[in-house]
């Protein structure tokens, strides 16, 4: 299956990926970071994108999970044994340490998605893509640096600040890069959603999300941070503003 390219969303900042699912390469002067870890079909991709920036994927310094879902870890294990540090809310660590499909059982979703599939059969081809892409196959990783409240990850280039957003998962945050106007939201807010049909900021399906009232509680801690740019863990780059976003999830409600 071909990937699309790299594209460049803000200075020194590529979305990599494909049309399921984004995760970003920072090439901070310090050493390139990673925001969430694709799946592992897309090796080469970011392979790639760092030979074309100079670097090589021991090069990577950090890989900044939002949260511990198959389809934004996948390629946490070689990123981990290039060298990278892997950090991640202690409450989905456990996620990436039992293994990719141990998600269902430290944070059931809170419905099935065979009504979602019902209204909307194409809808189907999410989970296949990701099969597709090895998601349901990847490794364990054990060792991975963990959080636990809002912090600055001072040993991370470009010290980004962890933003705790409990609700698609227990352990879901956003990476707020401040002095480059910049929040990386994850699956706490994406702007396209296949399961719900919907295009544009919104919380994820419920038949993907733990708890959608703490979900919806997260966007108040959303509602506090300053950026200029939010880069979701679906969807295109949303440039209106944070409260604009977070004001149209909130109108589309949970799904």
């Amino acid at each position: 299956m071909s990937r699309p390219a790299p594209t460049l969303v803000a200075p020194g900042v590529y979305r990599l990926g494909d049309h399921a699912v984004n995760f970003y390469l920072i090439d901070d002067p310090d050493g390139p970071v990673l925001v969430d870890a694709g799946l592992p079909a897309h090796l080469e991709q970011l392979r790639t994108l760092l030979a074309d920036l100079g670097h090589s994927l021991a090069d990577v310094r950090a890989v900044l999970l939002t949260h511990g879902h198959l389809d934004h870890t996948g390629l946490a294990h070689p990123l981990q044994a290039a060298g990278a540090d892997l950090w991640i809310h202690d409450r989905d660590a456990v996620i990436l340490r039992d293994g990719p499909r141990s998600a269902m059982r430290h944070a059931k979703p809170e419905r099935s998605m065979f009504p979602y599939l019902l209204r909307r059969p194409a809808a189907l081809a999410v989970p296949l893509q990701l099969a597709r892409a090895g998601a349901f196959t990847a490794p364990a990783v054990q060792g991975a640096r963990v959080f636990y409240a809002d912090e600055v990850l001072k040993d991370v280039p470009g010290t980004p600040q962890a933003v705790v957003l409990p609700g698609h998962t227990l352990g879901s945050a956003a990476y707020l890069f401040a002095d480059r106007g910049l929040v990386f939201t994850g699956d706490a807010l994406v702007t396209a959603d296949g399961f719900a049909g919907r295009t544009g900021p919104t919380l994820v399906s419920r038949c993907f999300t733990h708890d959608s009232r703490a979900a919806l509680a997260a966007l108040d801690r959303l509602d506090e941070l300053a950026a200029d740019l939010l880069l979701p863990g679906h969807g295109e780059p949303f440039g209106d503003g944070i409260r604009a976003a977070t004001r149209q999830a909130r109108q589309f409600g949970v799904h």
